[in-house]
């Protein structure tokens, strides 16, 4: 009889779980602002890497994590031509220090700040809600202006942040 009841209270423990339980690891999250850079002195749109990008939105003490398997403060630094930025879903508004060529004689921030709109979207009991947002900054009012701005021009491409598979942003310098 004990082994009667061992099995099927095994049983009923196993039945209780659900597909639903755990979340995917392929599962959308909430996407972050992927930007591009492009060489500004070029008529035909081409890709240009930066060196050492720092970005630092308002209230962070480090900066965004570029480089998660690097330990020290490279970390924080990018040489690419493509950056994905996380937005802030307690507010409507993320404003970053972009630094090119962070740590050097040459380096020069920038400041960007992005207004969006944002929806809470249910993924899943497992994985919980995720943001979608929508960017209502114009092109011109992204940049703080400053005599010595590197980045020479800001182009919306989508506003819509549904996913990190496509360019939302394209900035030029």
């Amino acid at each position: 009889m004990k082994k009667i009841f061992l099995v099927l209270l095994v049983a009923f423990s196993f039945s209780s779980c659900e597909k639903d339980d755990i979340c995917d690891a392929a599962t959308s999250t909430t996407p972050r602002l992927v930007i591009e850079f492009y060489d500004n002195l070029i008529a035909t749109p081409t890709l240009k890497s930066l060196t050492k990008l720092k970005a630092v939105a308002t209230g962070m003490d480090e900066g965004v994590v570029f480089n998660s398997t690097l330990t020290d403060s490279s970390r924080y630094l990018s040489n690419s031509s493509k950056v994905y930025l996380p937005l802030d879903p307690s507010a409507n508004t993320t404003t970053y220090t972009l630094t090119n060529n962070f740590g050097d004689t040459t380096a020069n921030a920038d400041v960007l700040t992005f207004n969006y709109t944002k929806n809470e979207v249910y993924v899943s009991r497992a994985c919980g809600y995720k943001y979608l947002f929508n960017l209502t900054n114009t092109n011109t009012d992204i940049l703080t202006p400053d005599t010595d701005n590197w980045i020479k021009n800001i182009i919306i491409v989508k506003p819509n942040l549904e996913t990190e598979n496509e360019v939302h942003i394209k900035i030029y310098f």
